[in-house]
């Protein structure tokens, strides 16, 4: 795949820079105070819901390894997803991936254990390129390969929330799939209420997630 210029792709560069802020004040003195504020806890859920989001936008602060994956993986794929979507709705299907990964964790996990990340943004454009690869009639085979094996990873091997992922894959392929559907602009009703009910789902979830653990 042929990398885009950064200018095509302006809301990655800036998610990206975003991330690096946060991880730089993470491995500050001070640097708890962003961990401690940002991670996600599902035990956290009813009380302070934003987590689910901002946890994506923090990583290990022990090295560099997580954030620096996470961030090439990331601009490889939304430098190719944000031209084709658009800059509105491709931000919109980054946040979302990152709630859908928080949402699965909120149902798989150990509610007692945090998670830190943006993996389930990853996981999510690459649910999404998927899709859109399909959609435009391009063989997405290598792609498949990829998301088996990242996918794979997270089971066997500790410490990587393999549930995050799957949340943000599956989110990412879902709001793609409405994308997809709804290219026409005669459709934009359509794509308005595939959206709602894509966050319809994710806020369902949510609130049966929290009345299993409560």
């Amino acid at each position: 795949m042929a990398l885009r210029s950064r200018f095509d792709a302006p809301v990655t560069v800036g998610l990206l820079v975003i991330n690096g802020l946060i991880w730089l004040g993470q491995i500050s003195p001070i640097g708890a105070l962003f961990t401690n504020a940002m991670f996600y806890s599902p035990l956290f859920t009813p009380f302070e819901p934003w987590r689910m989001l901002t946890a994506g936008f923090v990583h290990d602060w022990n090295g560099p390894i997580h954030i620096l994956f996470n961030s090439y993986a990331i601009y490889i794929f939304g430098s190719q997803l944000e031209p084709m979507l658009g800059r509105n709705r491709y931000l919109f299907l980054y946040l979302m991936s990152i709630i859908g990964g928080s949402v699965a964790v909120l149902w798989l996990s150990d509610p007692r254990i945090p998670v830190v990340g943006a993996s389930g943004a990853f996981f999510g454009l690459m649910g999404a390129f998927f899709v859109m690869l399909r959609s435009l009639g391009q063989n997405p085979q290598q792609l498949l390969l990829l998301i088996a094996v990242n996918l794979g990873i997270g089971f066997f091997v500790s410490g990587i929330s393999w549930e995050g992922h799957l949340g943000g894959l599956i989110t990412g392929a879902l709001i793609a799939a409405v994308y997809s559907e709804t290219r026409k602009p005669n459709r934009r009703i359509a794509e308005g209420l595939g959206i709602l009910l894509v966050i319809a789902g994710l806020l369902s979830l949510t609130y049966l997630g929290v009345g299993r653990i409560y």
